[in-house]
């Protein structure tokens, strides 16, 4: 049954294919070697990350046994390989493969790319302490392929002559990690061999605790905090295969560079995210000590087996001689070999230089161009003729987006040439040879001769357009998906709105006849009529300003900023919601203070952030008995100049199972919430340089606090 699963795991890809052409699918076989659900669930949030980092492909996780590893490469079932250093090591040898990033595991709080084995059992077993006592006992290991959960641990005992195969009552293999632990634990196998954090791992998701096992060998080492019995090796690397483009692997491995050691992808997979591949040497001896594939033993040490085992020294002899052979006549040829060297360098200096995607250009201390690669002349349409000798400021640097002039003695490039110091630009506009421009980010970094002084500067540069258009799509997806939480908040209101409004209205039309009854009885008294009228202009009043605000918040708003009083704000959103406390039974007490100065920011979204957090506020003190339902809004300076907004309430506070996800997009704790409202406020606030956090140092209930940074009038005008 599970051949036929991957089976159609593997032929799903090629059926998505046809239907999103635009996108190529990229499989990446994972060893499961703690089942599938679990490999789904810790690498699938990796695959979505280099989807939406890796432009133009879309990636998938293919979990695969042990026994599944071989056949998925050799047939070109899956583009990456991720699997570990033991299986590794035969798939380079057999199918050629190559290791782009290696895994940083995460242990607790620390990061660590190396790994172990850990043999143990049970601590009430009082007859098992030491590697020797394991003779004559059961034994149950992961896989026969099995790196840490099996070879490392062979390893260790072939070290004190004791053979798993031979001198154990008993020995198996659980296939997944979590079953070798379970079978020590109920008492199945006297001992079980897991790789490094597997234990920490299931004694942190409460299947185990970690005082019911007792580890045999245990070695410490200061930087790593894991039980182990076996010396470390390097972690499971991420390797591509042997059909997958080189320029794909470098995009991979960019990214998986990339990532924050503290990315949701590399938490929901226990990493710490990742580094340069490492050295895989150590797997190479174990293999070689235990005659182990692709070093099996072949019984009989033969010449054959002499020249390989000493063939560096047989080369090393040979070479020597040769050497000596040809002394004589390297002199006589050694100008003429600098020469042919000197215009091979040429040549390769020039091929990587037109290898590399960015733009190059080499710039002298006047600024005029020395060098240019191809990049430069597809991108900008400059040739090289045009390019060298000509100042490249002039050229390509003389104009800012907004049309003026850009002086030379501003320019970085010039700077850089002047204070030899290396400067990056992440957001400025170079021009083409048609006259148009196109944004860019790069770097000016100086150029030195033998005599290590600065002769130039070498100017690096990318076409940023589309990374532009991509944020800006995204900003204005935020905003629409802000303007759709809004109407869903007001329709949610609309009841209570409806009430506010009818209320005035009522008045408004009583008055009114009230007025007509006192003139059409002609006794009325002038200033009781003027009175009347005076109530009825004051509701009408109420009642368009309850309109207002309706429409203000409710529009789609332009992304300009304004410089907004952040009291009045408060004051407009609690006006909207003064149905929705007056029936929920909630006291409301503002501590606002005057003294803050405005913010620059756009008003509607601020409006929907307090208005989130207020409501939130309010629903979660339904719980709480009428009386002590009491909504705190407080607003204030902080030491750094920023202007904070507190929403406290008295309710049950938070539940701290949901605390980490809280501000996570779909994570909500209401019956009937989408989960949206924190999610978007954060965004919103993150959007205007601030912060939204929450703070539970409070007896009853949770208070959610935003900072802004406060604007000066000049400011906005320089914006």
């Amino acid at each position: 049954m599970r051949r036929w699963i991957l089976l159609f795991c593997l032929l799903l890809p090629q059926v998505s294919a046809l239907l999103a052409a635009d996108h190529q699918l990229i499989r990446i076989g994972v060893l499961s070697h703690r089942g599938y659900e679990a490999t789904n669930l810790a690498w699938g949030p990796t695959a979505t990350y280099l989807s939406r980092v890796v432009a133009g492909h879309d990636f998938e996780i293919v979990p695969l046994d042990f026994d599944e590893m071989d056949p998925a490469v050799k047939f070109g079932q899956v583009d990456f390989i991720l699997t570990n250093p033991g299986i590794y090591v035969n798939l380079e040898v057999r199918y050629r493969v190559s290791r782009i990033a290696t895994l940083n595991n995460r242990a607790g709080t620390l990061a660590t790319n190396v790994f172990g084995g850990v043999l143990f059992t049970r601590s009430d077993r009082d007859d098992i302490n030491t590697l020797a006592d394991i003779r004559g006992r059961s034994l149950m290991a992961v896989d026969v392929t099995s790196l840490g959960g099996f070879w490392m641990a062979w390893r260790e005992m072939n070290g004190i002559g004791l053979n798993p195969y031979r001198d154990t009552s008993a020995f198996s293999f659980g296939g997944i990690h979590d079953d070798v632990v379970r079978a020590v634990r109920d008492g199945k196998v006297d001992v079980g061999n897991v790789r490094t954090d597997i234990l920490e791992r299931m004694a942190a998701d409460g299947e185990i605790d970690l005082d019911q096992f007792k580890i045999l060998n245990p070695k410490v080492n200061p930087g790593f905090l894991l039980s182990r019995s076996t010396r470390l090796y390097p972690e499971w690397p991420f390797s591509k295969v042997l059909h997958t483009s080189n320029q794909l692997a470098q995009m991979v491995a960019v990214a998986l560079l990339n990532m924050p050691h503290n990315h949701p992808a590399a938490r929901a997979g226990s990493y710490a995210g990742w580094t340069i591949p490492l050295d895989y040497q150590p797997v190479h001896e174990l293999f070689k000590e235990l005659h182990l594939p692709p070093y099996v033993h072949s019984g009989r040490f033969t010449l054959l087996d002499a020249i390989k085992k000493y063939w560096y020294w047989l080369l090393t002899g040979l070479l020597f001689v040769v050497f000596m052979l040809t002394m004589t006549t390297w002199v006589s040829r050694l100008n003429r070999e600098l020469k042919k060297a000197k215009l091979h360098l040429e040549r390769q200096y020039e091929l990587i230089l037109n290898s590399v995607a960015d733009g190059i250009i080499g710039v002298d201390l006047e600024g005029n161009t020395t060098f240019a690669n191809r990049a430069m002349t597809r991108i900008t349409g400059w040739n090289s003729r045009d390019l060298i000798g000509r100042n490249q400021h002039q050229l390509l640097h003389h104009t800012r987006s907004d049309g003026t002039p850009f002086p030379a003695e501003q320019c970085p490039v010039y700077a850089t040439c002047k204070d030899e110091i290396s400067r990056f630009v992440d957001d400025d506009i170079f021009w083409r040879k048609d006259g148009t421009s196109f944004p860019v980010e790069y770097s000016s970094t100086p150029i030195r001769n033998e005599q290590f002084k600065t002769v130039g500067s070498v100017v690096v540069f990318r076409d940023i357009s589309d990374r532009k258009r991509i944020h800006d799509e995204a900003q204005q997806h935020q905003d629409d998906l802000a303007h759709v939480a809004r109407l869903s908040t007001m329709g949610e209101m609309a009841s209570g709105i409806a009430h506010e409004i009818n209320q005035p209205l009522t008045a408004i039309a009583t008055n009114a006849h009230a007025c007509i009854r006192m003139l059409e009885s002609g006794d009325s008294e002038r200033e009781r009529v003027i009175d009347v009228m005076e109530r009825i202009g004051a509701q009408a009043a109420r009642a368009g300003e309850i309109i207002r605000h309706l429409r203000q918040f409710v529009k789609k708003e332009q992304p300009e900023l304004s410089l907004i009083d952040i009291n009045e704000v408060i004051s407009e959103v609690i006006l909207l919601l003064r149905t929705e406390i007056r029936k929920a039974g909630v006291k409301v007490e503002l501590d606002l203070d005057d003294s803050i100065g405005p913010v620059l920011a756009q008003h509607v979204q601020i409006d929907q952030v307090i208005l989130n957090l207020a409501r939130n506020a309010i629903e979660a003190m339904a719980e709480v008995e009428a009386g002590a339902r009491v909504l705190t809004v407080t607003t204030g300076t902080t030491d750094d100049g920023c202007i904070r907004v507190s929403v406290s309430d008295t309710g049950p506070g938070i539940d701290p199972a949901v605390m980490g996800e809280l501000f996570n997009p779909f994570v909500t704790t209401k019956a009937n919430g989408m989960g949206l409202g924190l999610s978007i406020s954060q965004g919103i606030i993150e959007a205007h340089k601030g912060r939204l956090y929450v703070d539970l140092d409070q007896e009853q209930g949770v208070t959610f606090a935003f900072l802004l940074p406060t604007s000066q009038p000049g400011e906005m005008q320089d914006e």
